[in-house]
This record gives C-alpha cells, sequence and structure tokens, in this order.
C-alpha cells in the first residue's frame, strides 16, 4: 500500500427517498460519533471542545443543505448518482 489510499464509499443511484435515507445515516452517525467523543473527552481530559463543535455544526448544515436539495428536486422525476470516495494518507505527527 502507498502512502495514499483511496476506497469508494458510496456509488450508486438512488431515488430521492434512498438518498435522503443514505444521506441522513451518513451525516447522523458523524453527528453522533463527534457527540460521543466530545463528551468522552471531556469527561475524561477536560479537552477543549471547540473544534468538534464548529465541526458538529457544518456538519448539521451539510445535512440540511442536502435534504433541501433533495426535496427540491424530488419533483423533477429523476434519480440521484451519489458518489463518496475516502481517501487515506499518512502523516507524521507534528513534535
Amino acid at each position: 500500500m502507498g502512502n495514499e489510499n483511496e476506497f469508494k464509499l458510496i456509488d450508486g443511484v438512488f431515488s430521492h427517498e434512498e438518498a435522503a435515507n443514505v444521506m441522513t445515516a451518513l451525516f447522523n452517525y458523524k453527528i453522533d460519533y463527534h457527540n460521543r467523543e466530545d463528551f468522552s473527552n471531556h469527561i475524561r481530559f477536560n479537552k477543549d471542545l471547540s473544534h468538534s463543535k464548529i465541526r458538529i455544526q457544518e456538519l448539521f448544515e451539510a445535512k440540511e443543505a442536502i435534504k433541501k436539495m433533495i426535496e427540491n428536486t424530488s419533483s423533477a422525476g429523476s434519480n440521484l448518482v451519489i458518489k463518496s470516495t475516502i481517501k487515506i494518507s499518512f502523516e507524521k505527527p507534528h513534535v
């Protein structure tokens, strides 16, 4: 494996209902993950959560924007093509 790898997360054609379900589930999982990690880090280490709170807000906003887009295009009678790739690379920690 090289320094950067790509994996397909989503690659398909979806009805409006399917697209809404897939995207909502994905964003809800990420939001829940950040909320759990924030709670854990705050309780165990009293860490500053400002970066995570910003990220959670960004995820909420993206989720709502996608929801509105899907709702606004549902009357067009077409399906939605969704593609999502995960890129993973390695980086040495800054000391």
